[in-house]
């Protein structure tokens, strides 16, 4: 072993350790190695940042913009808005979320599916009165299966390509990972719907009782009919099916400033009128996109539209010496001087029911705002109020969907057909998304996850120095050497064993790094085609089922599920054995050696 294998051997094991234990972010963690080894001389100074650079590293980053386009335009409410119902079985619902989590993640980012989907599986389990710990598991994994399925799925799909790229001239293409991560994919969800989700153990902290929304608060608003809708000449009541789905409350109906009572709910609605409604911030606006309503103040909304920036909802909470405290949001000009709309007020808990605008705000209020997205932390500062915890409350614009849906749909397939290169195409969906105000411009950067971009930008050129000097041709004749005479099978589910354990402990895209230069080498070894190990790699790198550490999805559902460390491996273990045990057959059958 030579002194650079061995520093740069030192350097993996240091930078595996410290990110098991979790003390330090793996960023930082990544970066750290490389400045390491630039001093240590095993990375040249010149080539120290070009991971930044590389296609891989760019496509993670322009999928995760994209994945809130799709998110923004109301394409994915499409859906989910029509598929999911909470009187459904719970084996039923499992089968159907993760169908949807599956396919969403196979054409954007797994870990932007589970977040779009993990509020609406938390509300359909409270709906049902079930604890939410029963589903969620299964949800993760289903997203985490989807994205094996495409190249832009999932990040180690995109990496693994990029490695055959250099090895063998040519990249994989859009869905050639499809044969073998769809059939892997559809087996894994079948015994998550069918099986797994049977094996979540009863003292996993599952109370059906405690419900994860009980602190979101709820809100009076008003929803306007607009000129054209195909609401109008509905009675107020034929709406109840679409606000029972979205778990809002319809409390009544104002008319040329006045609220109708009597046989209110028998109305038949015309333009201009308001639906009074009571609902969360995320329950309002999937109802207002689904029913293509407009916030009251629609003229204002229009021109805040205008104007180019984003909408975002934010909440704030009143403290004694706020400018609004003890004055309406009409008295302080909030509209005409801050171009932000009062959508609802929520007291000790319960909403204001009567004129929110004209409503005077009290010190403990809860305010929900409208407001142009450059400008929020601008607006809540000069109210003198405190934002409270961010969750990511964009407004959705119904009107941009086919245009979002037709942008992504004409770049996949430009990318699959070879007329444009990958990375060219989806940045060229993010210039239209930003061109047609899909995703605000000030909005772009904010929906790039940089920790992620720093850890592919450090661990590349790691991976390409422990290449050019021998390690990675050390571990596969390793390998190679503990299955002996076997046949390459054989040594193709060693390779996949071992990364899948690699992965159940290590991010997935440090994984893929590490594990794509070694399964090269193995198959030069055995003089074989090396398109068969690289899928190995790329459909064990994804599957990190044992720990909650292995892949961020399985973290985000960690507390929301009440899970503890040692409940994953009871459905994931055998996943993880059938996915092994249908992907090999598939492999040999697609990508012969």
């Amino acid at each position: 072993m030579t002194q650079d294998q061995s520093i740069l051997f030192a350097l993996f094991a240091t930078v595996f350790v410290a990110l098991i234990w979790g003390r330090w972010r793996y960023d930082l963690v990544a970066f750290a190695a490389l400045m390491a080894a630039v001093l240590l001389g095993v990375v040249k100074p010149d080539r120290a940042f070009e991971g930044f650079g590389h296609p891989a590293t760019l496509v993670v980053a322009l999928v995760l913009v994209v994945s809130a386009g799709l998110v923004r335009s109301g394409a994915v409410y499409l859906i989910t808005r029509t598929l999911v119902n909470s009187a459904r079985g719970l084996g039923a619902h499992i089968a159907i979320m993760g169908g949807i989590g599956g396919l969403l993640s196979a054409f954007m980012n797994n870990v932007a599916a589970l977040a779009l989907l993990m509020p609406v599986d938390i509300q359909t389990a409270r709906k049902a009165g079930r604890a939410p710990g029963l589903s969620l598991m299964p949800l993760s994994f289903a997203t985490i299966l989807g994205g094996m399925v495409t190249l832009i799925g999932t990040p180690p799909n995109i990496i693994i390509a990029a490695f055959r790229q250099d090895a063998t001239g040519q990249s994989f293409r859009m869905f050639d990972f499809a044969p073998v991560g769809g059939v892997a994919a559809l087996a894994g969800i079948a015994f998550v719907a069918l099986v797994g989700w049977r094996l979540i153990p009863k003292s996993a902290g599952l109370d059906a009782s405690a419900d994860p929304m009980s602190d979101y608060s709820s809100y009076i608003a008003e929803l306007t009919v607009p000129e054209g809708s195909k609401l109008i000449g509905q009675r107020l009541a034929d709406l109840d099916p679409e606000a029972e789905a979205n778990d809002v409350a319809l409390l009544g109906l104002v008319r040329g400033g006045k609220r109708l009572y009597g046989l209110q709910r028998g109305t038949a609605l015309a333009a201009g009128d308001s639906l009074v409604i009571e609902a969360s911030p995320e329950a309002l606006d999937e109802f207002r996109a689904a029913l293509s309503l407009d916030f009251a103040e629609g003229a204002n909304e229009e021109r805040l539209k205008a104007e180019g920036a984003g909408l975002t909802v934010v909440e704030v909470v009143v403290p004694e010496q706020a400018r609004i405290a003890g004055r309406s949001a009409q008295l302080v000009g909030l509209a005409w001087r801050r171009r932000t709309v009062l959508l609802g007020i929520s007291r000790q808990g319960r909403p204001i029911r009567q004129q929110i605008r004209k409503t005077r705000v009290r010190p403990g209020d809860i305010l929900l705002l409208l407001t142009p997205q450059d400008v929020a932390q601008d607006v809540v500062d000069w109210l003198g109020c405190l934002a409270l915890a961010d969750r990511g409350l964009a407004v959705t614009d119904t009107r941009k969907t086919w245009v979002a849906i037709g942008l992504f749909a004409a770049a996949v397939a430009a990318a699959s057909v070879g007329l444009v290169d990958l990375t060219i195409a989806i940045g060229l969906v993010v210039v239209g998304y930003v061109a047609a105000r899909i995703i605000p411009i000030t909005e772009v950067y904010s929906h790039v996850e940089w920790p992620v971009v720093v850890l592919l930008g450090s661990m590349i050129p790691l991976g390409v120095a422990l290449e050019e000097s021998g390690g990675t041709r050390l571990i596969a004749e390793m390998l190679v050497g503990l299955t002996g005479d076997m046949p390459p099978w054989v040594i193709l589910t060693a390779l996949m064993v071992a990364t899948m354990c690699l992965s159940d402990v290590l991010n997935n895209t440090a994984t893929a790094v590490v594990a794509a230069p070694v399964g090269i080498q193995m198959a030069e070894a055995l003089g074989v085609s090396p398109d068969p190990f690289l899928m190995a790699v790329a459909v064990a790198a994804s599957c990190a089922f044992l720990t909650p550490i292995g892949h961020k999805n399985n973290t985000l559902i960690l507390g929301p599920g009440g899970y503890r460390f040692g409940d994953y491996w009871r459905m994931g273990l055998p996943l993880e054995i059938i996915v092994i045990a249908v992907s090999v057959p598939m492999i040999l059958l697609v990508w012969p050696f």
